[in-house]
C-alpha cells in the first residue's frame, strides 16, 4: 500500500537525503545540493513491464490495418523498423513471430522466384483493432483537448511532428494522428515548414477554459490558506520501507509552500536558479504526465522539450530531484517516468478507455506467446511453383509474450538470419 497525502495530511514514507552544513530555508537554494538516491519500486515496474513490446505490436497493427487485405511482406515493415523502439539486435520477424494470436505469417513468391515472408492480422486483432477505432472516435474530443493542451504549453503553441511522434503513444493519438485527426480540424491546427526545414504544428487559438492545470483542478484537497498565497502543494508518495530525514522533510515541507505558477502562464520572470523556478518545472511535467493516458513518458522523449517549454539545461533532473512526485523505471533497458500519484500499486486511478484495449492486446499477446512456446503454432506450409504470386497459408493464430524468446529449432525459418526475403531451393 503506498500513502499519498499534502503535507500535514498523511504518512510519510520516502528517501534519505543529506543537506549541505549552513542550510538556510531563506536562500535560493536548489535541490542539486540535496543526494538522493534511486529506490526500486516493483509494483511501479511491473506497470512498465512488457510495455515496449506492447507498443511495437499496436504499432504493428496499425500499419498492417491500413495494408491491402491487411497484409504486407516483412521488407515493407521493417521500413517502420525506427518507429517501433525494438532494440537493434532484434529481428523484426523474429519479433513478429512471438505473438502469432496478433500475426499471422504467410509466403509468397515475388517474380524473381524469391520466398518472402508476409504476415496479416489475426481476425481476433483485427476486431480488437475495430473496437480501439471505435474507442477513439468517442474519445475524440478529449483526444483533441489533450493534444491543445500540450501545445499551449510550450512557449508559441508550436511543436516539431518530430516531438509530438514521440509522445503520440501515451497521448492516446491514433498512428496515423495528421490524417485521422489533424486534417480534419483545421480551424484548431496548421502544418507549415519550421525553420530547420522540419514540418511543425500550430495551435491556432488559445483557450482559457483548457489552460487550467490539474493541481488547480485539485483545490479542494489544498488548504485555505494555501489557495490564497497560490502555495499549492503536490501529492506525494514514497515506496513503503525507506525512512525521510527530518531535515529533508523539513525542506521538502517548505518547498511545497513555495508559490505555485501554472504551466500555462508565462514564467519567463523567475530566476532559474531559485526553489521557485524548480517548483514550476516541477508543475509543468507535472502538467504534462497528465496528458497522458497511462500517466508516463520515457524520458528520452521529453529530451526534445527543453527549447519549446521554456526549460533550462538539465531539465530532466527534477525527475531524479523528486522522487516523491515522479518514479524512474529502468525496464526495458531505458528509463521510464512515472507518476507517483496516478497509481495505487499497478492500479492506475483514473483509466482512460484506450488502456483498457491496451490490456486486452497484452492479453492476447501473452496467451499467443505461451501457446507458441508450448509448441502450438508450429507451421505445416506448402510451397505452391506453379504460381510465383501465390499467397501460402500457415497455421493462423495469434499471441503475446511480454519477455524474451529465441526460436524454437522446429520454427520453418528458425535458419534464417535476415529480414530480408530468401531464395527457395529447386
Amino acid at each position: 500500500m503506498r500513502y499519498w497525502f499534502l503535507w500535514g495530511k498523511g504518512k510519510v514514507f520516502g528517501f534519505s537525503c543529506g543537506l549541505k552544513r549552513g542550510f538556510n530555508y531563506q536562500q535560493s537554494f536548489s535541490l542539486v545540493n540535496v543526494k538522493l538516491k534511486w529506490v526500486k519500486d516493483k509494483a511501479l515496474d511491473a506497470v512498465i513491464a512488457g510495455e515496449r513490446d506492447l507498443r511495437a505490436a499496436c504499432n504493428l497493427v496499425s500499419i498492417l490495418s491500413s495494408a491491402p487485405d491487411f497484409c504486407l511482406p516483412i521488407y515493407h515493415l521493417s521500413r517502420h523498423r525506427g518507429q517501433l523502439g525494438l532494440p537493434q539486435y532484434l529481428k523484426l520477424s523474429t519479433f513478429i513471430r512471438r505473438y502469432p494470436t496478433i500475426f499471422h505469417e504467410s509466403y509468397v513468391f515475388d517474380s524473381a522466384g524469391t520466398l518472402v515472408p508476409c504476415f496479416e492480422l489475426t481476425l481476433e486483432a483485427l476486431n480488437l483493432y475495430h473496437e480501439e477505432l471505435g474507442v477513439i472516435r468517442d474519445n475524440m474530443i478529449d483526444l483533441i483537448d489533450r493534444l491543445c493542451k500540450l501545445l499551449m504549453l510550450t512557449k508559441d503553441r508550436i511543436l516539431p511532428l518530430q516531438t509530438i511522434d514521440q509522445l503520440k503513444w501515451d497521448l492516446g493519438l491514433p498512428y496515423c494522428y495528421i490524417d485521422n485527426l489533424i486534417t480534419n480540424y483545421a480551424d484548431l491546427f496548421s502544418l507549415f515548414r519550421l525553420p530547420d526545414d522540419r514540418i511543425g504544428l500550430k495551435l491556432l487559438s488559445w483557450d482559457d477554459t483548457l489552460a487550467v492545470s490539474q493541481l488547480e483542478k485539485n483545490v479542494a484537497q489544498q488548504t485555505e490558506e494555501d489557495l490564497k498565497n497560490n502555495c499549492l502543494a503536490f501529492p506525494i508518495g514514497f515506496t513503503r520501507g525507506f525512512g525521510l530525514k527530518r531535515k529533508c522533510m523539513e525542506w521538502l515541507k517548505e518547498w511545497q509552500k513555495l508559490p505555485y505558477t501554472s504551466p500555462y502562464a508565462d514564467a519567463s520572470h523567475l530566476d532559474p536558479r531559485t526553489d521557485v523556478s524548480e517548483k514550476r518545472i516541477v508543475g509543468v511535467f507535472h502538467e504534462l504526465f497528465h496528458l497522458t493516458i497511462q500517466k508516463k513518458i520515457e524520458r528520452k522523449n521529453v529530451s526534445n522539450l527543453r527549447k519549446p517549454l521554456s526549460l533550462p539545461q538539465k531539465f530532466t533532473k527534477v525527475f531524479e530531484r523528486h522522487p516523491g512526485i515522479f518514479y524512474i523505471s529502468k525496464m526495458s533497458d531505458t528509463q521510464t517516468v512515472v507518476l507517483r500519484e496516478a497509481y495505487d500499486c499497478q492500479r492506475i486511478i483514473q483509466r482512460h478507455p484506450l488502456v483498457d484495449i491496451r490490456e486486452r492486446f497484452a492479453s492476447m499477446m501473452r496467451k499467443g506467446f505461451r501457446d507458441r512456446s508450448r509448441g502450438l503454432y508450429k507451421k505445416t506450409a506448402y510451397i505452391g511453383h506453379k504460381d510465383p504470386l501465390k499467397i501460402v497459408q500457415g497455421h493462423k493464430g495469434g499471441g503475446n509474450g511480454l519477455d524474451s524468446e529465441v526460436d524454437s529449432d522446429d520454427d520453418l525459418f528458425s535458419e534464417y538470419n535476415s529480414d530480408e526475403s530468401i531464395h527457395c531451393p529447386s
